[in-house]
């Protein structure tokens, strides 16, 4: 069985007008491949108009800035041309690569979706060898999501990337990763199984866990496992959303600042001019998209 090392339970912080808790980085360190992770919610403001709502335009390089939705929905612009919106369910993955310009705002029709939006920002990092490809934005739907559900009908595991019990999602990574997105009913019951030496992390949205018969994990509560395992249990106390992420670390150094990761200062350095000179494009937000 995979032990837990600990249960992480961040910090509040605010992204543009997004109220957040912020799990990773904790004590200044990664868990890489993941760099950073964000439980985002808000709701939305009808005295604002929707496409001022939101994260604005910003800029990333090095990286996997990847949105996992599961209530309200995204409206994704970015410097490459794409302007797209996902619901509830679905999933937007960005390879920043070389880099790109890209805001997350609040769609036209949030109030068809219910005036709550609620989701997760995990950074994964990239290897050097693709740091500087030409960026490339997947989204995945809820109904594109390769997805299992449990014969009991009490828990549905969706598989945006990587691969969960022989079924594959359709996100393509680097490197090895699996992320998850869990729904379980109260009395629910599943054992994940990833490679012993994969960095392996579960995160609580809302609801309670118990983890192999043993150990709580509540609502805004990150458990980080040790790499003594294979295989966990998930039960569940109450209903609940959860998040399962276990990928092969990237044995590279890591050089971050504000929204660049790469492997040295220089680097980092040369990503801000490059910015700043606009080679990582212009992105001026349009008209709201509504589907």
């Amino acid at each position: 069985m995979k032990t837990i090392k600990q249960i992480i339970k961040g910090r509040t912080i605010n992204v543009g007008s997004m109220h957040v808790q912020e799990l990773l980085p904790f004590n200044n360190e990664f868990l890489n491949p993941f760099l950073v992770f964000h439980h985002g919610k808000t709701i939305a403001d009808r005295n604002i108009p929707t496409h001022l709502q939101g994260v604005g335009p910003h800029p990333h390089r090095g990286f996997s800035p990847i949105s996992f939705i599961y209530k309200g929905g995204i409206h994704h612009q970015d410097s490459r041309g794409n302007n797209h919106v996902v619901f509830e369910g679905g999933t937007q993955w960005t390879n920043a690569g070389m880099g790109i310009i890209h805001s997350e705002r609040m769609p036209a029709n949030i109030f068809d979706h219910g005036e709550d939006q609620e989701l997760l920002q995990v950074w994964v990092n990239t290897p050097a060898a693709h740091k500087m490809d030409e960026p490339k934005y997947y989204p995945a739907t809820k109904e594109d999501t390769p997805t299992i559900i449990t014969e009991d009908g009490l828990t549905t595991i969706r598989i945006p990337a990587g691969e969960l019990n022989g079924v594959k999602g359709i996100i393509p990574t680097f490197t090895p990763v699996t992320t998850l997105m869990g729904e379980m009913k109260k009395g629910g019951s599943f054992t994940f199984s990833f490679p012993k030496h994969y960095n392996t992390l579960l995160y609580v949205l809302e609801g309670e866990i118990v983890i192999n018969e043993k150990e709580i994990v509540n609502n805004k509560q990150l458990a980080v496992f040790n790499n003594d395992g294979e295989t966990f249990t998930v039960n569940a106390n109450t209903n609940t959303l959860f998040f399962v992420g276990s990928g092969e670390p990237i044995n590279e150094p890591i050089a971050t600042h504000g929204p660049f990761v790469m492997n040295t200062q220089t680097e980092i350095m040369q990503a801000f001019k490059d910015y700043q000179m606009g080679k990582m494009g212009v992105l001026i937000e349009e008209t709201p998209a509504t589907i």
